[in-house]
């Protein structure tokens, strides 16, 4: 008898529970053991926060969570959206011979796959690879999996003429074991997990569109087709999410972008942003807002390079494990160098800046009476991300992150965290995102450190929200390799979530970079590193923001905040007076005094949500008043320009000063 069947498998449930087996047991046993309602309607299991299939057998003691339809995890929705893009692959399979697949994960609403077809997918197909899906799932297909030898798994998909799944079977770390996937007698390269059969398979799946994709995000390998679908826990679910798609389209940023001349996207800068003067107003005016509060809060600003040599990403970690997301300088006498001499300089433009930070705290000698320091940056990041993943402003290559980081004491952390939150509510609350959501993300199953210090550092967060009044959900093992985090997450017009703001504790990278700080004792400590952001980044918030005013602004944010428009050729010197004493109030102003009809210029500059229109004519003039019309009324407001100047400038007040 082995050591585990000697000593058992001890099995925690969520209920605090405890079942015991004399060795190894699977996830669908352990199901059935509880109950026959359980064992029906298990998918999943979590074991130590990790994501298993049923049919995995545990063979030492581990926390375990049977999921269900009904468990409220996003393990769920990954799980179904993963199988969609299984099912569509074998759906498309099935009805169009000689269609190769590369890579189908899920993502935040749904999922896709990429396939190489000659022939370009249609409206129709689409009707057709949806029907089939529901087929297949009507069949019930078992889905196991197996364990190949590398070069046996590669030879397979070559024989089966799927050349990039041969290909990627070499790309696959050698650490890594080679798993495939059966569902009936289709089969695919895959880590998993995946559901027990087909037919647990919810039927609340839609596909949406086609796109074009590259191999591996190079547009000089293969164009490939990439089908979107969406998929849900019921039809429910669905319609909602259906429902709230077409409203999205309604108020899809890139095209108000472009209807109000914020900024555009193309292919020569992929990924990246070109402001337009109205969009970079924009852009300015919301960095000023923030950037006020952070100085009330008592933040210090800074600002570091964006080219940093590679040995720093080395000291820190982020070249070991986030290399192939970061852009490496292209100096041809540097390349050489490093070619002949691993070691020579080459250096990287930053995707974050958290190791920079450390380096400015490290200048001198820190003592425990600087702390807390914190430390903000609007620091510009680069990061190549997947063609397939961009998407407008919401998801960039280069990017502007509202980045802080607090260096303080362990002690300290609960004060902190307090603090942050009272500060980031704020500024939601100004922005007009009373509903967020907190979730709180724990110790991992791989990390750094001890369980006591995950004791006090959990416990600080936890006596923090306590503190602070904040109903968190909690997100079981999900918390970084080096800390808890809360994550923020936003519900906007149309009951979308957008998880923006982040606050982590982290004593790995003080550790790794020599951090130190003499206490009271007159030893040196590490300091404690919150790594805190509010908006995430400034053009996905920007993104967030215009999708959900549609545009339409506060006065206070809007890029343009009054046009004047003169009614009679008459009136030109008096709008231009009126204009004058808008821009001397400190008001964002344009005028228009062309000679087209009130009309005509009331429709355009509601085209362009301009959020007030000040009409003038004879009479204006003549009176030294304005006609008040604001975006989306009909009504009108007769004002002397005095009030009217006081009451819009009120109204453009920036919030918190």
């Amino acid at each position: 008898m082995s050591d585990v069947q000697a000593l058992g498998v001890a099995l925690t449930l969520p209920d605090g529970s405890v079942r015991r087996y004399e060795g190894p047991v699977s996830g669908d046993k352990l199901a059935a053991d509880i109950g026959p309602g359980l064992a029906k309607a298990a998918l999943a299991i979590r074991v130590d926060g990790v994501l298993k299939d049923l049919k995995h057998r545990i063979a030492k003691d581990a926390r375990v969570e049977i999921l269900t339809l009904k468990s409220d995890h996003p393990d769920v929705l990954d799980l179904i959206r993963h199988d969609c893009a299984h099912v569509m692959a074998e759906a498309v399979q099935e009805l169009y011979a000689g269609t190769q697949v590369t890579f189908g994960p899920s993502t935040e609403t749904g999922f896709y796959y990429d396939f190489v077809r000659e022939q370009p997918f249609t409206p129709d197909d689409l009707e057709k690879i949806e029907a089939r899906m529901r087929e297949i799932v009507a069949r019930n297909e078992e889905i196991t999996r197996e364990e190949w030898d590398r070069d046996a798994a590669a030879a397979l998909f070559k024989d089966k003429g799927e050349k990039y799944k041969a290909e990627w079977v070499h790309e696959i770390p050698t650490d890594e074991a080679i798993s495939i996937y059966r569902q009936g007698r289709w089969f695919d390269l895959c880590m998993g997990p995946h559901l027990p059969s087909t037919g647990k398979l919810p039927l609340a799946f839609k596909l949406t569109r086609v796109s074009g994709a590259y191999w591996r995000g190079d547009a000089k390998n293969q164009q490939l087709q990439r089908v979107y679908g969406t998929a849900w826990r019921s039809k429910a679910e669905l319609e909602q999410h259906l429902l709230q798609i077409e409203e999205a389209e309604k108020r899809d940023h890139r095209r108000i972008g472009k209807e109000m001349g914020l900024f555009h996207q193309q292919e020569e800068a992929a990924g990246m942003v070109f402001w337009h003067p109205k969009g970079w107003t924009l852009y300015r005016t919301l960095e000023r807002f923030i950037r006020g509060r952070l100085e009330k809060d008592g933040y210090v600003e800074v600002k570091t390079p964006q080219l940093v040599d590679r040995k720093l990403w080395e000291a820190s970690g982020h070249w070991e494990k986030f290399r192939e997301n970061m852009y490496i300088s292209e100096n041809e006498e540097g390349l050489k160098e490093y070619v002949a001499d691993p070691s020579a300089r080459i250096f990287a433009l930053k995707p974050m800046n958290c190791p920079c930070h450390v380096q400015i705290f490290n200048q001198g000698q820190r003592s425990y009476r600087d702390l807390p320091l914190r430390m903000a940056e609007f620091g510009s990041c680069h990061r190549f991300e997947p063609s397939g993943a961009l998407h407008g402003i919401m998801r960039v290559r280069n990017f502007t992150q509202d980045d802080a980081h607090i260096f303080c004491t362990l002690e300290q952390i609960e004060d902190e965290t307090v603090r942050f939150y009272s500060l980031l509510s704020g500024i939601y609350r100004d922005l007009g995102f009373a509903d967020f959501k907190v979730k709180f993300s724990d110790r991992p199953p791989v990390r750094a450190g001890d369980d006591a210090l995950w004791d006090r550092m959990e416990g600080a967060l936890k006596g923090a929200c306590a503190r602070a009044g904040i109903d968190y959900a909690l997100n079981p093992g999900e918390g970084a390799f080096y800390g808890p985090k809360l994550e923020f997450v936003l519900r906007d017009a149309i009951g979308r979530d957008w998880q923006c703001g982040t606050l982590q504790v982290d004593l790995v990278l003080p550790e790794r970079l020599g951090a130190d700080y003499v206490g009271p004792d007159g030893a040196k400590h590490r300091p404690v590193m919150l790594h805190r952001a509010i908006f995430g980044s400034f053009e996905r918030f920007i993104a967030i923001l215009i999708e959900q005013f549609t545009g339409k602004f506060p006065l206070w944010l809007a890029p343009v905040q009054v046009v004047v428009a003169n009614i009679t050729e008459g009136a030109e010197a008096y709008a231009l007076k009126v204009h004058k004493a808008l821009k001397e109030a400190g008001l964002r102003a344009e005028y228009d005094i062309g000679s087209e009809k009130i009309n005509w210029k009331v429709r355009e500059h509601s085209l362009a949500r301009v959020p007030v229109l000040l009409v003038v004519g004879g009479r204006e003039a003549e009176q030294e008043t304005v006609s008040i019309r604001r975006l989306g009324s009909q009504a009108q407001e007769s004002l002397a320009l005095r009030d009217a100047l006081d009451t819009l400038c009120n109204e453009a007040r920036v919030p918190g000063t």
